[in-house]
């Protein structure tokens, strides 16, 4: 034991090993030692007895037996503290191994989440969330990804909302419903695959960026780790979703561009990355210590890039450019003023006649004085012969404009990858003119979704947003005639993302209303993913006392799916034990408790009684899969 004592003093002198509440991170200690990390070696190199016990001395070198060590840390009898305790009484292992010892893992985590689902209810509550890592052994994930039953159905539209009677189909099957879905978006997307595989058009998402202040917090050091699992699990599965022309848009910043950069070439390919578009949509963050942040990233990937084909928008905006000719064409004053003395010092080689029409002009500014032109005289001659140029006679001055645009004012660009607009600050503007009071952190602007789907997509094009938020990608689509599909887990996809739609349908007014002359109109389809294990999760993370999640327990054992590897009656004979341990550990272990594969309920199970899925659900569920009952 003395050793033990030994290396717990000497690694808590190193503050990253040490959590708030004063315990060793012994998780972040054995991956140091994994990577033979210098701080940690030199940790214990400073302590005769770990240096003994942990390196053996070759030709005057001491070599770190690290296997050694990291087998010592594993060890029942080091920082074995009570829930530990507690678990190995009650048999959660696996094989006799520690769910950590076990060669082939993957992560799950019950809790707003990396492959499964969270327990918030809004996103930007600052409360202190509690949150469940949670390690299973790859063979026990056998269902997690299946298809899910569908519940709590219903058509919405100017006449209000009803129980969904079928689903609308075009002539090759696909679904053409506007669908907005509750549920965790993981087990969403792959619930979709059936039905939209290679058909979703444009993809766009703002998820959680990893800030610390989103809603997405995640334990140490694991924070980086997981929110790019989280990323890659969907990301991989929207691949899937995407035609082979489509596109897709992920809005984050600085925080993880860069690596989420990295993610999105492994997933879709270097070769298909389209641009990392710049939008500066706000001013600047006042929490920055040294430069202030007024930019986000919007990084855009296509599914085959030879297939891509991107729209041009038409410019109709000529406030910059206020000169016209009889026609109407919109011009630049090509002669501009550099200095004091432009013509005689700062650019002697842009001060020259220009032949046109048969007269040799000069740059002249608008004072009479001297200027230069903007363009050498090669270039002049050039855009001369593309008829790029008219003249102008003002106050008996003969001067030079570039034409800008043709005839109406208007002419179509490419979409530009710096996107710099008056609409920052319109989402928030839009929302609150909806509900009459701030009801959302952040959201974006109409006007930008507008921008990202009418260069990407064609009406009747389905849009795909599976952080759906407070609904901006849903409601610019709809305006837009858009099919679109739009995912989000937390409750207030009720209150806020299908109320603002149910506000478009009756013909809102405001983001791009005007603009698109939006009158009203059109219907959604609304269903939900049918919760069983994960609506005791849910019931588990809200409980305040003991005395309610053992309430909890007696409810699992009657109706929920437990663990393969749970023994009830060891449970029942350590009920005492379970009591003696804090609210959060005893939260932590009933979510152990329960098979993960269940937490939804799977559309393999429609028809078993165990689950008492209702008719509607059942006839609803066979309709989406084009199942014959």
């Amino acid at each position: 034991m003395k050793l033990f004592q030994t290396l717990e003093g000497q690694l808590k002198k190193e503050p990253n090993f040490v959590s708030d509440n004063g315990e060793l991170k012994k998780w972040v200690v054995i991956s140091k030692a994994q990577n033979f990390d210098e701080e940690l070696l030199a940790l214990l190199l400073e302590n005769a007895d770990l240096k003994e016990y942990f390196f053996k001395k070759i030709k005057d070198v001491w070599v770190f037996n690290h296997s050694l060590f990291i087998q010592f840390l594993e060890q029942k009898n080091f920082l074995n503290d009570s829930y530990t305790r507690y678990k190995n009484k009650v048999g959660l292992t696996i094989d006799g191994k520690f769910l950590n010892q076990r060669n082939e893992v993957a992560l799950v985590w019950p809790f707003k989440d990396c492959i499964l689902e969270g327990g918030q209810t809004r996103e930007e509550d600052k409360r202190e969330e509690i949150f469940f890592n949670e390690i299973l052994a790859q063979d026990e994930i056998t269902q997690l990804l299946e298809p899910k039953v569908l519940t709590n159905a219903k058509r919405i539209n100017k006449n209000g909302e009803k129980p969904l009677d079928q689903f609308n189909r075009n002539e090759n099957g696909t679904i053409t419903d506007n669908l907005i879905i509750k549920g965790n978006n993981l087990l969403a997307l792959h619930t979709l695959k059936k039905g939209f595989a290679g058909k979703i058009k444009l993809i766009y998402i703002d998820p959680p960026y990893n800030t610390g202040n989103d809603g997405f917090k995640y334990n140490d050091n694991f924070n980086h780790s997981t929110w790019l699992t989280f990323m890659k699990n969907r990301l991989e599965t929207t691949k899937q979703l995407l035609r082979q022309d489509g596109v897709i848009f992920v809005q984050c910043d600085d925080n993880e561009q860069a690596y989420l950069k990295v993610l999105m070439d492994e997933v879709f390919g270097r070769e298909n990355f389209i641009s990392n578009v710049v939008w500066k949509g706000r001013g600047g963050r006042q929490d920055s210590k040294f430069i202030a942040q007024v930019h986000e990233t919007i990084i855009v990937y296509a599914k085959a890039y030879s297939e891509l084909s991107f729209l041009k928008v038409t410019v109709s905006d000529t406030s910059n450019y206020p000169f016209t000719d009889e026609k109407g064409n919109y011009k630049v004053q090509l002669a501009r003023k550099w200095g004091s003395n432009s013509r005689r010092t700062d650019r002697p080689n842009l001060y020259y006649g220009v032949e046109f029409e048969g007269q040799k002009i000069y740059p002249t500014l608008p004072d009479g004085s001297d200027g230069c032109w903007r363009w050498s005289n090669n270039k002049m001659k050039m855009a001369i012969e593309n008829n790029e140029i008219v003249l102008f006679e003002k106050n008996g001055r003969k001067e030079l404009y570039q034409k800008i645009y043709e005839g109406d004012g208007t002419k179509e660009v490419i979409f530009n990858s710096w996107i710099e607009e008056s609409f920052s600050g319109q989402g928030a503007k839009t929302l609150e003119n909806i509900f009459k009071k701030k009801v959302f952190d952040y959201p974006k602007p109409e006007q930008l979704m507008q921008k990202i789907i009418e260069v990407s997509t064609f009406e009747r094009d389905i849009i795909l947003d599976y952080h759906l938020g407070s609904g901006t990608t849903a409601s610019t689509a709809h305006k837009m005639n858009r099919q679109y599909i739009g995912i989000e887990q937390m409750n207030y996809i009720e209150t806020i993302a299908v109320e603002r739609l149910k506000k478009v349908i009756n013909g809102e007014q405001g983001g791009i209303s005007k603009s698109q002359n939006w009158q009203g109109g059109g219907s959604f389809v609304y269903f939900e993913l049918k919760k069983h294990n994960q609506a005791f999760i849910e019931q588990i993370e809200e409980a305040k006392d003991s005395e309610t999640l053992l309430q909890i327990w007696e409810q699992m054992k009657a109706k929920s799916f437990l663990n393969y590897n749970v023994d009830i009656k060891k449970q029942e004979e350590h009920i005492e034990d379970f009591k003696a341990l804090s609210l959060a550990e005893q939260k932590q272990h009933l979510c152990e408790l329960l098979d993960k594969n269940q937490l939804y309920v799977n559309l393999s199970s429609l028809n078993d009684d165990d689950f008492s899925c209702t008719e509607e659900e059942k006839q609803v569920t066979n309709d989406f899969y084009r199942i014959k009952p």
